[in-house]
């Protein structure tokens, strides 16, 4: 896993943490609990999942990525890479 995918994940749920509906929308969408949210924050999955949130709802992801000062893109790009979906070069 590339640490930047690992990094941008973890930036991004910091983004999401902001607003209260929003995070309780990734609880209700991935299943987590805090406590499986806690406790996954270094697994791959757990990292896709935030990510994969995003890109599931537009909105969310653009202005994740204008808090972030990325493209979009990036994030979804990320969140592939995390999911397994794309292979990186070692």
């Amino acid at each position: 896993m590339h640490d930047a995918d690992e990094a941008l994940a973890l930036n991004a749920l910091g983004w999401i943490l902001t607003d209260e509906p929003r995070a309780e929308r990734l609880l209700g969408t991935t299943g987590l609990s805090p406590e499986t949210l806690r406790a996954g924050l270094g697994d791959r999955a757990t990292l896709a999942a935030i990510l994969a949130f995003l890109a599931a709802h537009e909105p969310d992801l653009v202005a994740c990525a204008d808090a972030l000062d990325i493209k979009p893109e990036t994030l979804a790009a990320a969140a592939h890479r995390l999911e397994g979906h794309e292979r990186t070069a070692p």
